[in-house]
């Protein structure tokens, strides 16, 4: 009996700390089994907690997930954010570096990534995840705006919202073809790896040419 009670008073106390490795564990679950394999029992176990501790903290999974979810979408924003700021005062340029950004940030963090658009496992509702998910999106919207001369708060047009979905769908899928290896065939007849970013994505972008810059686009052509 002693031996036991030793054992149990050992345990690391979680109080202060509980919500960030639930966080962590959560992560490392989704890297390793995916969206589908994660559960919060397994979290609280690699967190080394009960079953019930999670609720405490963040309801059930969703929240969890949900939380997950909301620091990817921060990280998102703070990368295209500083692609956007870096890039210069022409929209074209910014929105070719948030191009690449977005897809830097897919290939950085894969778990997140898969993780943000799975709807059917998140709770947009919850804390500031639509906040934090709208930021992401504004930086995108609003370079558009600058590209097509529409005042800051103003609705897009409905060519400009065609531009914002022509962009997001071509780096949002050529991400995933990434992750998925699919580019490997293509990238491995230009060099290897490392072309997927340097160049090819180059090329994939250049065919959208409103979100190049002209010079940029002339030579990929």
């Amino acid at each position: 009996m002693k031996k036991t009670k030793h054992a149990v008073r050992s345990r690391p106390y979680h109080h202060g700390n509980l919500h960030t490795q639930l966080l962590a564990a959560a992560e490392q679950i989704l890297s390793e089994k995916g969206v589908e394999g994660f559960t919060l029992r397994e979290a609280a176990r690699r967190a080394g907690v009960s079953p019930a501790a999670p609720a405490h903290h963040f309801k059930d999974a969703t929240g969890l997930l949900t939380e997950v979810a909301t620091l990817g979408f921060a990280e998102l924003a703070q990368m295209l954010g500083d692609a956007d700021a870096k890039a210069g005062p022409d929209p074209r340029a910014r929105l070719a570096a948030q191009g690449r950004a977005y897809v830097a940030f897919a290939l950085k963090y894969p778990a997140r990534f898969q993780l943000m658009f799975r709807s059917a496992r998140l709770d947009p509702t919850r804390g500031n995840f639509a906040v934090v998910a709208d930021r992401a999106f504004m930086l995108l919207a609003d370079a558009v705006r600058d590209l097509t001369r529409t005042p800051r708060g103003a609705d897009l047009s409905p060519d400009a919202n065609g531009k914002v979905l022509a962009l997001w769908s071509v780096v949002h899928g050529y991400a995933h073809l990434v992750l998925d290896g699919q580019m490997n065939r293509a990238a491995a007849a230009l060099g290897g790896k490392k072309t997927i970013m340097a160049r090819i994505l180059p090329l994939t972008l250049a065919q959208l040419p409103w979100a190049v810059p002209a010079a940029r686009s002339e030579r990929s052509g």
